[in-house]
């Protein structure tokens, strides 16, 4: 397949070493010297890929980039701009541009963003997802369209994406997603819990090291951001990381170096910043707990996941998915959910999301006796706890049933404190002030998975 390049710069020598370049990867090259020559030859043909110059003398790249998103939307567009110039890549990035190369211009790097771009063109979007079955969202709602057409725009550029949403919303899947769309589908993806990584390792567990760098480093390690070289690193909960964290991240995505612990020299890094966070980081800036630059740097294009709750119509769905999941997985016969217990679901506010969803079938599949799973298997907390503590704890209590009373308290802390943490038992025993082994007995105690 013949590809053909539109470079767009009123400098011909610039226009010449591109050129030569591109036409030594077997690209075909068509040049410009100012706007209205490049609009005319977009009229005339199609390109593959465009990459025009910031500046110029009837123009600006930026409203190129505008008229491309209107007309030529399948077309990917780099801009070209000044050294250190960040905020203009990182304002190109947001209009809409695929990439960018700042003058001087490095041939390499010119070279690996005609090669991402080429790798959009090669095959249609839509069938990268098919290379993962695995990795689909569910829903039919208007909320559910929104999020898959944002995710197919953001997975053509290679801008800085920030994920927000409510826990057990799907923020990584989103990344999984993003990441599977694009042209760095077929290099790692590498997810990072940044609230579950002890302080005194990070640096490490971010950077890597060389053996014998510290007590305890037997062996080098690559690091989070080289084992994720030419792919994605996702920073799941980024809000967490502590300031002086932040600076050396900051430090690392503008540098594009990395220097592992105890080595003498900064080593070249080409990756993906995807992030994601329940909390506004926003706020966070604000009150001074996030820097305001790394904020800008991570937060260029913003992907709100929608909460459970905004999406009701989406519950079935889901449900019928996870109820066949675990009967494939168990390889048991698939249970179907009485009327009365997809209404009282579909009632249900769900605090903790699809997460809470899946936990909750997860837990009425195996607890059903029959192929029906009824009201009380589901076990919801405002269908038989909120019952058992407003209208029948006196009740309980009159009964003489103070442990079953008190166990119901019991799980509703439990399940709170684990939605809060993501189910991440080491923090949820912290923030109830329990032992982690204290938790996992009252967990099996409970029941709760």
């Amino acid at each position: 397949m013949a590809y053909k390049a539109l470079i767009i710069d009123d400098e011909p020598d610039i226009r010449g070493l591109i050129e030569i370049t591109l036409e030594r990867m077997g690209i075909n090259c068509s040049c410009a010297a100012n706007f209205s020559e490049a609009i005319t030859q977009l009229e005339q043909q199609e390109f593959h890929f465009c990459l025009t110059d910031m500046k110029l003398p009837d123009g600006n790249g930026m409203d190129l980039i505008a008229l491309a998103q209107q007309k030529y939307p399948k077309m990917p567009i780099a801009m070209i701009t000044a050294f250190g110039n960040m905020e203009t890549a990182v304002e190109a990035l947001k209009s809409g541009a695929f990439d960018f190369v700042a003058k001087p211009i490095d041939l390499l790097r010119l070279r690996e963003v005609a090669t991402a771009a080429l790798k959009l063109t090669e095959v249609p979007l839509a069938s990268h997802a098919s290379k993962s079955s695995s990795i689909r969202l569910i829903g039919q709602s208007q909320a559910m369209q929104t999020l898959n057409s944002q995710i197919e725009k953001v997975a053509r550029t290679q801008a800085p994406i920030f994920i927000h949403g409510q826990s057990g919303t799907g923020k990584e899947l989103v990344a999984q997603l993003i990441h599977s769309l694009g042209v760095r589908r077929d290099k790692p993806f590498i997810a990072v819990n940044c609230g579950a990584i002890p302080r005194d390792l990070m640096e490490s567990e971010f950077f890597g090291h060389i053996k014998g760098s510290f007590t305890g480093a037997s062996s080098d390690k690559l690091g989070f951001f080289r084992a994720a070289e030419g792919g994605t690193l996702f920073l799941d909960e980024v809000a967490e990381l502590p300031i002086e964290m932040q600076a050396k991240l900051l430090r690392v995505i503008q540098e594009q170096n990395v220097r592992p612990v105890g080595h003498e020299q900064e080593l070249p890094i080409n990756v993906r910043i995807l992030s994601a966070s329940h909390r506004d980081l926003q706020q966070r800036v604000e009150d001074e707990l996030f820097r305001q630059d790394l904020y800008f740097r991570l937060n260029v294009i913003k992907v709100e996941t929608p909460s459970l709750a905004a999406r009701p119509d989406d519950i079935p769905l889901l449900a019928e998915h996870f109820i066949e999941k675990y009967a494939n997985e168990w390889h048991m016969p698939k249970a179907k959910l009485a009327s009365e217990t997809l209404t009282a679901l579909c009632q249900y506010s769900f605090p903790g999301n699809v997460r809470e969803l899946e936990n909750i079938l997860q837990r009425a599949f195996t607890m059903s006796e029959n192929d029906e799973i009824s009201i009380e298997d589901l076990n919801l907390p405002n269908h038989q706890d909120k019952v058992t503590l407003d209208t029948t704890s006196s009740t309980n209590m009159a009964d003489g049933n103070l442990e079953a009373y008190i166990e119901n308290i019991e799980r509703m802390a439990i399940n709170e404190a684990l939605e809060a943490t993501r189910w991440n038992k080491t923090a949820a025993a912290e923030k109830l002030g329990i032992s982690f082994r204290a938790l996992r007995y009252r967990c099996k105690k409970l029941n709760i998975e």
